[in-house]
């Protein structure tokens, strides 16, 4: 069988962002499996409102449980990243290779803030799609603006009020966030990590900076590293070409078509963790 993808997506983002990285993927024989986190795209919101890492990383489980508990190769942006290190960093899953795409246990908090303020837009909703286009062009100016609007159908829900809404759920921008707390963790499930790992950065991204991806490649330092440029935060997006090109060469090397893993299984057993309230992720 084909070696699988597990693509977690970042914050407010839904499982399309994967799309042109999933026919790269397919094209050179890997099967590739994109899903909506809880509260985003197509997924239910959750009713208890609850959106941190802890919940994010059980709702991985459930998804590799649902296709066969094969051994994944987990990719994941921003948030999704995050999740996707404490499923291995803390033992939740055994995977055979992992990326992290801008992201990383030391972020800066002012990018973290743009985010925010990005998603905190329009409460009462966008009175059209090209006000939608409006709003992503002016936080992401180095990615050309669609000339066809249809696609953003896809990131916004069209609400009963005759407006477009974000396509998640509002609770997740406020949930309790600590990024101390999350740093900490963060940096314990990166000194853990013995499976093959590729960090990619955007060069334009001021939510990772080249410290802070720097200062993971200290904690991991068998990591590989590429940093994209002319690419902001949403790397994929920004650069699809790029990104695939380089993910697909890694995992020539880790995870090959028709070979074995170079990572070999293991058997299950998580670590300690902080015992805490759980925190919601940055987006």
């Amino acid at each position: 069988m084909a070696p699988w993808w597990c693509c977690n997506t970042a914050g407010g983002q839904t499982r399309h962002a994967w799309g042109g990285t999933g026919e790269l993927l397919g094209a050179a024989g890997y099967y590739a499996v994109a899903f909506d986190a809880r509260g985003h795209g197509d997924s239910d919101w959750a009713s208890d409102g609850l959106y941190g890492q802890d919940v994010m990383v059980r709702d991985l489980e459930c998804v590799i449980e649902a296709l066969g508990k094969r051994r994944p190769v987990l990719v994941g942006a921003s948030m999704g990243g995050g999740t996707s290190l404490v499923a291995v960093g803390e033992g939740h899953v055994d995977a055979t290779a992992l990326i992290m795409v801008d992201i990383a246990p030391r972020i800066e908090p002012e990018g973290v803030d743009k985010i925010q303020a990005f998603m905190a837009q329009k409460p009462e909703g966008f009175d059209s799609l090209e006000e939608v286009a409006q709003a992503i062009s002016n936080y992401q100016p180095q990615r050309a603006r669609p000339k066809n609007l249809d696609g953003l159908v896809k990131n916004v829900r069209l609400g009963a009020d005759g407006k477009y809404h974000w396509h998640w759920d509002p609770r997740i921008r406020v949930g309790k966030r600590d990024l101390e707390r999350r740093q900490q963790r963060l940096e314990a499930c990166a000194r853990r990590l013995a499976l093959p790992s590729l960090l990619v950065r955007g060069g334009l991204s001021d939510v990772l900076s080249e410290e802070g991806a720097e200062q993971f490649l200290a904690l991991c330092p068998h990591c590989e590293y590429i940093n994209v440029t002319n690419a902001g935060h949403m790397v994929a997006g920004d650069r699809n070409d790029i990104f695939g090109t380089s993910v697909i060469a890694f995992l020539g090397r880790t995870v090959p078509v028709g070979g074995e893993p170079v990572h070999p299984a293991h058997l299950a057993g998580t670590h300690g963790t902080d015992a805490g309230e759980d925190i919601n992720d940055v987006p």
